[in-house]
C-alpha cells in the first residue's frame, strides 16, 4: 500500500492554502508551491489567519498552531516535488497551464508519486494523459473553503487503479473529510448538478418570472439552501460560472446546459460578481 507522508500542493490561492492547510493539520508535511514569493506568503498569511481564529475560538492552542504551521515549507521550483509522495495541484482551471504541470511533474516526481488535481471541471483523463503515468493520476476536488467543507470528490480517470484511488480515498479520511467516488465526466456530480440550477435561476431572472431577490429567497426560504443561487453565482464568479457551462454543453452535447445568454452578457460588461464589485447584485 502507498505511504502518504510528504504532500505538495501547487498554487497558493483560495484552493491550495485551503489544501495545504488541511493536510498539515492532518499532521503531514507540505510544500507549498507558488510561482512568486508573494503569492506564497499571502497564501501562508490566510493560513495563519485561519489558525489563529481557531486558537482565539478554543478550538485549538497556541502550540497546535505553531506545530501546523511549522510543517509548511515555501516552495518556488517544482523541481521541490522530487521527494513527495503526492502533489495536488490547484493552478487555474486552464487545461493547457494544468497539462504543461503534469507534464513537468511527470519528469521530476518519484515513480511511485500520486498526481492529484482539485479541477473543479476539466476532464482528468485528459490531463492524465500528458504523462507517463497515466495510472497514477487522480481528481481531487475539494469545496470551497477548503477548512470548512467536508466533501472531497474523488475522480478517477479511464486508467486510474484502484490503488492509487484508495490512497487517496484514505487520505481524504485522514484530513477529516468525506470522499466520494465520482467517474470523469464533464462537472462531475458537483458541477453538474449545482451549474445547471443556478443557470436556470438566471433564466428565470432573464425571462422575468421574478426579480433577483425573490429567486434566491424561493430557494433559501423554500429549499433550505443557505444560499440563493444568483447570490451564489456572484460568490463563485460569473465568468467561471459560464465558462462550467461551456464545458458541460460542449462536453455532453446537451442543448439544457446551453449557458443563458443573460449571463453571456454580464461577462462580457465585466460584471463577473464579488470580486469585480458587480454581478446580479452590486457589491461596495
Amino acid at each position: 500500500m502507498m505511504g502518504i507522508q510528504k504532500v505538495m500542493v501547487i498554487g497558493a490561492g483560495q484552493m491550495g492554502s485551503g489544501i495545504a492547510q488541511v493536510c498539515a493539520q492532518a499532521g503531514y508535511e507540505v510544500k507549498l508551491n507558488d510561482m512568486k514569493q508573494e503569492f506564497f506568503e499571502r497564501g501562508y498569511g490566510v493560513i495563519s489567519k485561519n489558525l489563529t481564529r481557531d486558537v482565539e475560538k478554543g478550538r485549538k492552542t497556541e502550540d497546535e498552531k505553531a506545530a501546523i504551521l511549522a510543517r509548511i515549507t515555501m516552495s518556488l521550483d517544482l523541481q521541490d516535488a522530487s521527494d513527495v509522495d503526492i502533489i495536488i495541484e490547484a493552478a487555474v482551471e486552464n487545461m493547457e497551464v494544468k497539462q504543461s504541470i503534469f507534464q513537468q511533474l511527470d519528469k521530476i516526481a518519484p515513480a511511485q508519486a500520486i498526481l492529484a488535481t482539485n479541477t473543479s471541471s476539466l476532464p482528468i483523463t485528459e490531463i492524465a494523459a500528458v504523462t507517463n503515468r497515466p495510472e497514477q493520476v487522480i481528481g481531487m476536488h475539494f469545496m470551497n473553503p477548503v477548512p470548512v467543507m467536508k466533501l472531497v470528490e474523488i475522480i478517477r480517470g479511464l486508467a486510474t487503479s484502484d490503488e492509487v484511488y484508495k490512497a487517496a480515498e484514505e487520505m481524504t479520511v485522514k484530513l477529516a473529510k468525506t470522499p466520494v467516488e465520482v467517474n470523469d465526466f464533464p462537472g462531475f456530480i458537483s458541477n453538474r448538478i449545482l451549474l445547471p440550477m443556478i443557470n436556470e435561476a438566471i433564466y428565470a431572472l432573464y425571462e422575468g418570472v421574478a426579480s433577483k431577490e425573490a429567486i434566491d429567497d424561493v430557494m433559501k426560504l423554500g429549499m433550505n439552501h443557505p444560499m440563493g443561487p444568483l447570490t451564489l453565482a456572484d460568490f463563485i464568479g460569473l465568468d467561471t460560472c459560464l465558462s462550467i457551462m461551456e464545458i458541460l454543453h460542449e462536453g455532453l452535447g446537451d442543448s439544457k446546459y446551453r449557458p443563458c445568454p443573460l449571463l453571456r452578457k454580464y461577462v462580457a460588461a465585466g460584471w463577473l460578481g464579488k470580486k469585480s464589485g458587480r454581478g446580479f447584485y452590486v457589491y461596495e
